[in-house]
């Protein structure tokens, strides 16, 4: 798992070096905590690398906590991290800014250490729930997001097929095995399923298993023939062709240019 990276913004050294102890002690080297004494090279270090959560003061000279996390707001969404302002000032007009721009939360000097900490395991959460929305947004098959909205208005027979699909997507299963779980004849339940999802179930198998391996092919090392096999592929060239078929290009292909892609959106 990535190391995640904290950025602490405060032009006061005391208050800096003080949240930077509390945090290294905290985190017990599974956070980097790395800091700047201005909101320039704040930035200039948000352009070099990838933060995962900013700590920032509200009241700096030429510029302010405020504007930094203003600034984040051009990121893309899942790209953004969250935003934790801390000011010596119990000022509403502050506050009220803050709920603005989205922060994760904002403190008031003297920060007690359960407070802090408390406030950043949140905002670190959230970040990763925004990433993870993020990454699903990216790999969602539109063909399948349709098919989920007609969820309610679906018969019986074909709702709990979907579920059986979704349940055994690590075994190898077709046509035959589904009818007999919902206790219809082959022929009738495919001229159902078809008729109530817009495809076929072979087609909807094959892309509910490409959608799990998607996800683990941008989320994991996994080599590829281990992933076919976790989705039920008997052969990596059976996955090759299939994965192939449906996003046009090979699984290797996908993984590269989707990292790629991510990596390029962070710089």
């Amino acid at each position: 798992m990535k190391t995640k990276t904290i950025l602490i913004v405060d032009d006061e050294p005391r208050t800096r070096q003080g949240l930077q102890k509390m945090l290294e002690a905290w985190a017990a080297g599974s956070c980097r905590i790395v800091t700047a004494d201005n909101g320039h090279a704040a930035l200039r270090l948000l352009d070099e690398e990838t933060v995962d959560l900013m700590i920032t003061d509200i009241r700096m000279p030429q510029i302010s906590g405020l504007h930094l996390a203003d600034r984040l707001r051009e990121k893309g969404e899942a790209q953004r991290p969250p935003v934790i302002l801390i000011s010596g000032y119990a000022e509403f007009e502050y506050a009220r800014q803050a709920i603005e721009l989205g922060v994760a939360s904002y403190l008031l000097k003297p920060i007690a250490r359960a407070k802090l900490i408390a406030a950043v395991e949140q905002a670190l959460e959230a970040g990763e729930e925004r990433q993870r929305i993020g990454l699903m947004r990216r790999l969602a098959d539109p063909e399948l997001v349709a098919a989920g909205e007609k969820e309610e208005t679906l018969r019986d027979p074909v709702r709990a097929a979907v579920r059986y699909v979704d349940e055994h997507l690590e075994t190898t299963f077709g046509l035959k095995e589904v009818a007999a779980c919902v206790h219809l004849n082959p022929s009738y339940f495919s001229v159902l399923f078809k008729e109530q999802m817009d495809m076929t179930l072979s087609e909807y198998i094959a892309r509910r298993k490409l959608q799990r391996a998607k996800e683990w092919l941008l989320r994991t090392k996994l080599p590829i023939a281990e992933i076919a096999e976790r989705i039920g592929y008997r052969t990596a060239k059976y996955f090759n062709k299939v994965f192939k078929e449906y996003e046009g290009v090979s699984p290797g292909q996908y993984r590269a240019e989707m990292t790629r892609e991510e990596t390029d959106t962070q710089k």
